[in-house]
This record gives C-alpha cells, sequence and structure tokens, in this order.
C-alpha cells in the first residue's frame, strides 16, 4: 500500500473536472492538466480527490503515489504556486533583469540570456539571488536545472550556480 497514494488531495480552491484520462485544475494562478495512466482511477469524494489503483499489479502500485503527486502539486500550483531561489557565488557573478528575459555573468566573455517561458517569472532582489515563481513544478525544477547548468558549484572554491540552502563539498587543494 502506498502510503502517499492513500491520502486524499484536498481541492483548496481549485475546480478540478475529470474528464476520463485527463484531469485538468483551474485556480487564480491559471491552468494545469494531467493525464493519467490507465492501471490508476481518479474519484472527487466529500470535496477530495481520491487515487486508487485498477489492479494489484506492481505498475500499478508504483504509479499510484506518484499520480496523487502530481495531482497534489497541479491543485497546489495553480491556487498557491511555487517558488524556487538560486544563488550565485563568485566573484563578478551577478545577474539582472533585461525585460522579462534573465541576463547572467557567470565569468565567461558574453552575458547569457535565458528567456523567460510562459507561466514563469524572475525577480531579481539582490545581484547574486534569482527568485523564480511559476504553477508548474515540473517546469520550475526544469529550468532552475538549466541555469544552474550553465555554472554548477565547483568542489575547490565553491563558485557557481546553486540552489538556496545546497552545501557544496568542498575538496582539499593541492598540496605542495
Amino acid at each position: 500500500m502506498s502510503r502517499i497514494g492513500k491520502q486524499p488531495v484536498a481541492l483548496a480552491g481549485a475546480t478540478v473536472t475529470i474528464d476520463g484520462d485527463l484531469i485538468k485544475a483551474k485556480g487564480p494562478k491559471g491552468e494545469l492538466s494531467f493525464k493519467l495512466h490507465e492501471q490508476i482511477s481518479v474519484a472527487l469524494q466529500d470535496g477530495a480527490i481520491v487515487v486508487t489503483p485498477k489492479n494489484d499489479s506492481k505498475l500499478a502500485r508504483s504509479l499510484w503515489g506518484m499520480s496523487r503527486s502530481m495531482i497534489a502539486n497541479m491543485v497546489l500550483g495553480v491556487t498557491r504556486g511555487f517558488e524556487r531561489t538560486l544563488e550565485l557565488v563568485g566573484v563578478g557573478y551577478r545577474a539582472a533583469m533585461s525585460g522579462k528575459d534573465l541576463e547572467l555573468s557567470l565569468g565567461y566573455s558574453h552575458p547569457i540570456i535565458y528567456k523567460a517561458p510562459a507561466g514563469v517569472a524572475f525577480a531579481v532582489p539582490k545581484p547574486t539571488e534569482i527568485k523564480i515563481t511559476g504553477k508548474d513544478k515540473q517546469e520550475l525544477g526544469q529550468i532552475c536545472s538549466e541555469i544552474r547548468k550553465y555554472r554548477p558549484p565547483e568542489p575547490y572554491k565553491g563558485k557557481g550556480v546553486r540552489y538556496e540552502g545546497e552545501t557544496v563539498r568542498r575538496k582539499e587543494g593541492k598540496k605542495k
């Protein structure tokens, strides 16, 4: 039994429609949809969404908790939204806004311009901090990962783009 899959998903101000294997959630932040696998069934009961596997196969049990998490993230995203923070560590590493896009100076000979996808907003409260907000948690994580790939944290000095609160394992330098 899936501990996560057993829990019902509270709607919390979102309107959810179930159309066969397609679930759509609509709220103040926008609209998201998720296509269910054929092994999973969903029902609206007492103002909450209940996810159950159709049979007791290994595939159905493995998809049960994941499907419930995806639906819960969808409902949370259209009502409250998600936010991730990136930190720039290094001399001369900074970020700035150029319209809706993000301009990064990461030690290369040219600035890197990252175009903001639809439904995602960037904010730069400090030159070394980037706040990324959006309604889709999966898309937000993908964007953070792509920005981090421009200059991942290196183990000797710790310079690079890192997630807020991330600890970088440092290596000892060369000894003479």
